[in-house]
């Protein structure tokens, strides 16, 4: 059995509202989660979407600190340092699991997750960054709703990308070229890793 979770952020504001180009200054207004148990045939048993905006923060550590591994796509380079100045742990050292790493490490290249979703899910996304700082700008109830939809629906995207590949091996995407390329991965967990879930993930 195995305990995961799917995060993503959306900040306060943007790099062009900050001096230098550290994510710990954005602020962060919102963490969606996707936590999920798969058994050992990677199967999914039980699965919950939930958010937490900046005062429920501290309810979702534990969250994190039980999961076998943490997925994300560019959580490495942007989530994770934008996220930590919240918390009274190393968060950084938790299980991070970054798609986009990993895709890179095969392809030389970073991909964004709507190009990869373009093509190995048929799927765009509907909002930008730039439209999730705004909403945050705004902060009347009908753009907070938006903007947790928006980042509810990234995190289902990168699960869904994620699950594409312990299915397939593999993923698409269109280069700078408008060329399909294929990358093959190995999304799976090393034996040694593999250990009863703990059922405080929900």
């Amino acid at each position: 059995m195995y305990g995961e979770v799917f995060f993503d952020v959306e900040t306060k504001k943007l790099f062009s509202d900050i001096k230098g180009d550290n994510p710990a200054d954005l602020g962060v207004s919102i963490v969606s989660l996707y936590t999920r148990i798969l058994d050992n045939s990677y199967q999914e048993v039980k699965g919950k979407l939930q958010s937490f905006w900046e005062h429920d923060f501290d309810r979702m550590w534990k969250i994190f600190q039980e999961a076998d591994r943490i997925i994300g796509f560019n959580s490495i380079a942007f989530d994770v340092p934008a996220l930590s100045p919240y918390s009274n742990f190393s968060f950084k050292k938790l299980p991070h699991f970054d798609i986009m790493a990993k895709v890179k490490d095969i392809f030389g290249k970073r991909i964004s997750l709507d190009a990869i979703a373009k093509e190995t899910l048929d799927r765009e996304k509907k909002e930008t960054g730039l439209k999730a700082v705004y909403y945050w700008e705004k902060k009347d109830n009908e753009s907070l709703e938006k903007l947790k939809k928006y980042c509810e629906d990234d995190v289902l995207i990168t699960r869904d990308i994620y699950d594409f590949v312990l299915k397939n091996g593999h993923l698409l995407f269109k280069d700078r070229w408008n060329t399909l390329r294929k990358v093959k991965l190995d999304f799976f967990y090393p034996e040694k890793s593999s250990k009863d879930t703990q059922i405080g993930l929900f």
